[in-house]
């Protein structure tokens, strides 16, 4: 094998091992973050509403925000974001997969929007009956509080915000969701 080719072909390694742990870092959870377990995977399917969120460029302008999961054939999770951009005064949409991490008992999902690229959804805090979550992102630059309805009670609002805030987050970030059209 010559120099030229040897170089290559570690540089092809370094640069399929450096995609492999970017990857894999993308379905992270954040430090000192844990995710609920027990998790019962039908139990959290069906539609979330967004209460509040920490903005990002996807969900930019977006008011009106629900998630709805429903079970694929092959055991992945269909993932269907809608919300009103009330800026171009239009709605959007994305579809997309999850599937679990590790096993499907403990509240980490892997979800992708764009083929092969996952991201890190855990659930963090979830009520008994399944009405009300709390999701973490890879990082304490993604949090959503969801409910099954369009409010959330402020008791429910109160635990979350306060179990945030001691897990790192800033909670006078998060981007209160207007429900006026869904």
């Amino acid at each position: 094998m010559s120099i030229k080719n040897w170089q290559i072909g570690l540089t092809a390694g370094a640069t399929v091992g450096a995609i492999a742990i970017m990857m894999q870092s993308c379905v992270s959870i954040p430090k000192g973050v844990t995710a609920v377990k027990p998790f019962v995977q039908k139990d959290y399917l069906g539609t979330w509403y967004e209460i509040a969120r920490y903005d990002f460029k996807f969900e930019k302008n977006l008011s009106d925000v629900s998630a709805t999961y429903t079970l694929n054939p092959d055991g992945s999770i269909r993932v269907d974001n809608k919300g009103y951009d009330f800026i171009k005064g239009a709605w959007k949409e994305s579809i997309g997969k999850a599937k679990p991490v590790k096993d499907a008992g403990t509240g980490r999902l892997k979800v992708s929007f764009f083929g092969p690229f996952y991201a890190g959804y855990n659930i963090i805090a979830i009520d008994p009956g399944y009405r009300y979550a709390m999701v973490a992102g890879n990082n304490l630059k993604y949090l959503w509080l969801l409910s099954r309805e369009k409010t959330m009670p402020a008791k429910i609002q109160t635990a979350y915000l306060k179990q945030a805030k001691a897990l790192g987050y800033d909670v006078s970030k998060l981007i209160w969701t207007k429900h006026e059209r869904s």
